[in-house]
């Protein structure tokens, strides 16, 4: 029972992999809605932001509803930082959708993101960890993971929760952006588990 137990976690270990704050982000290429690739990279010497997102997620549906992440979005990339949504719903879970349906979605909402991508194997996604959404993680211009986790400390799906919200994306994206170290670094992400095919 117990090799059983051992050999389970080993395999949920090896399918998630454990990014480390302070260690160069892991690279990859993704492809966004309009067909285009796009590699971390192609960003060096930019600070970049990985979201997460599944709208069909009642957590990720709190912080677009009320505005609170495109905000987020527009003041990071108007001070020259890059913001990637990144989709990891397999094809026919939850939060899947084809090109013009996420490119139809993202206009409805209004988001700000430089882009949003398919990750549609996981393979991104469970190379960074990512267990829920929404779940963010901050790279900063040398390429170094600096924050990974929740994008704020309520964990609920009421919009009315953020206003009195302690925001820790906009706290690190501020240290990051003024050449700052992140005081706080790492947060259990709260939300909707990522719609992976396994």
């Amino acid at each position: 029972m117990k090799t059983a137990f051992a050999l389970l976690f080993a395999l949920s270990t090896l399918a998630f992999a454990q990014v480390e704050n302070g260690k160069p982000a892991p690279n990859f290429t993704l492809t966004d809605c309009a067909g285009k690739t796009h590699s971390l990279t192609d960003f060096k010497g930019k600070t970049v932001v990985l979201e997460w997102v599944n709208h069909e997620c009642p957590f990720v549906e709190k912080h677009y509803s009320g505005g609170n992440m495109q905000a987020l979005q527009k003041a990071a990339t108007e001070k020259g930082a890059i913001w990637l949504s990144v989709a990891s719903s397999a094809p026919g879970k939850p939060g899947a959708m084809s090109p013009a349906d996420a490119q139809a979605k993202c206009t409805a909402v209004g988001s700000k993101a430089t882009a949003y991508l398919f990750d549609s194997d996981g393979k991104v996604g469970k190379l960074y960890g990512a267990r829920v959404t929404p779940e963010l993680y901050i790279i900063n211009p040398e390429g170094l993971l600096v924050y990974q986790g929740a994008i704020d400390d309520k964990k609920s799906t009421d919009a009315a929760d953020i206003a009195g919200a302690k925001n820790y994306v906009q706290a690190a994206l501020d240290e990051v952006l003024a050449n700052k170290p992140v005081s706080i670094a790492k947060t259990e992400a709260y939300g909707c588990s990522v719609k992976y095919a396994k």
